[in-house]
């Protein structure tokens, strides 16, 4: 475990305090990826909150605070409208619940794409507030001019190309990409450009696989596949979509739980019980001495 939880009595939670292990950084991911290939494949899960990145950072060598949380925790119908205000709030909580995973945070629509000198000052005021050590943008070749800008100037950058959900309304939807050639090319193209401007890690989404393993095989730097192929170098999802927090998630999401299910099963309990009136019960009140 890379984190332990010490109990709060003035508020009865349970707060987590550092355990011997120091927090992986940016170069040592970087530096998984020796001779084309990684010997342990990358993990990385999304989180949102101290909580969530407690349970979640002892398994994982990179949280995500995805702008995906417009949808997953604001209800929104894209990350489009997702600010960098949540994007700090939220990483910031993630930073304080974990000690042992590369925390890496989303720059959201509008803050990065106008130009060079606009993506730092949204960068530097995302790691200042947050704590976290690097950003995610999305984006391929159009990119690379900013994301050398912004990996000169100190600001480790993770990549994102082929399904790229800023550009929902651009794309037409959330479907699979590369499926003409001309459009593969593209995405190749993309990674390769993001990789010689020195992004760290790559994340490639939602492309038919052997335009996701000719990106790992082409690229010095590990690939993040999601919706892409196992033979990336690793791989994210939406922890809320993986464990059954939805009733649909994409086809290349994997269901590891059903917690929608649990949670629903035991507020029924609850909401039985408190109209029963037998919560809360001896146990949970205070009698006189």
């Amino acid at each position: 475990m890379s984190t332990t939880f010490q109990l709060d009595t003035s508020t009865s939670r349970a707060n987590p305090t550092p355990s011997p292990m120091k927090r992986l950084t940016v170069p040592a991911i970087r530096a998984r990826k020796k001779g084309g290939a990684v010997d342990t494949p990358i993990v990385m899960l999304t989180a949102y909150t101290a909580r969530q990145a407690q349970l979640l950072d002892a398994h994982c060598d990179l949280l995500l605070v995805g702008d995906s949380l417009g949808q997953v925790i604001y209800g929104l119908p894209s990350t489009v409208p997702v600010t960098l205000d949540m994007m700090a709030n939220h990483a910031a909580a993630v930073v304080r619940g974990s000690y042992h995973a590369v925390v890496v945070v989303d720059m959201p629509f509008g803050s990065y794409e106008a130009s060079p000198h606009q993506a730092f000052a949204s960068a530097a005021r995302l790691l200042k507030e947050s704590g976290a050590a690097a950003i995610k943008l999305e984006g391929g070749a159009a990119m690379a001019d900013t994301v050398a800008f912004l990996s000169q100037r100190g600001i480790p950058v993770m990549g994102h190309v082929g399904l790229t959900p800023q550009a929902v309304n651009v794309l037409g939807g959330y479907g699979a990409r590369g499926r003409s050639t001309a459009e593969a090319d593209k995405i190749t193209g993309d990674a390769r450009a993001l990789d010689d401007a020195g992004a760290f890690a790559i994340v490639v989404e939602g492309v038919v696989e052997p335009i996701a393993i000719a990106i790992t095989e082409q690229v010095s730097c590990p690939t993040i596949g999601i919706g892409a192929s196992a033979r990336c170098d690793g791989q994210v999802l939406v922890t809320e979509d993986m464990l059954g927090m939805f009733e649909r998630v994409p086809r290349f999401v994997k269901r590891y739980g059903d917690l929608a299910a649990t949670i629903e099963a035991d507020v029924a309990r609850y909401a039985e019980e408190v109209r029963a009136r037998s919560f809360p019960g001896p146990e949970q009140t205070y009698q006189p001495k």
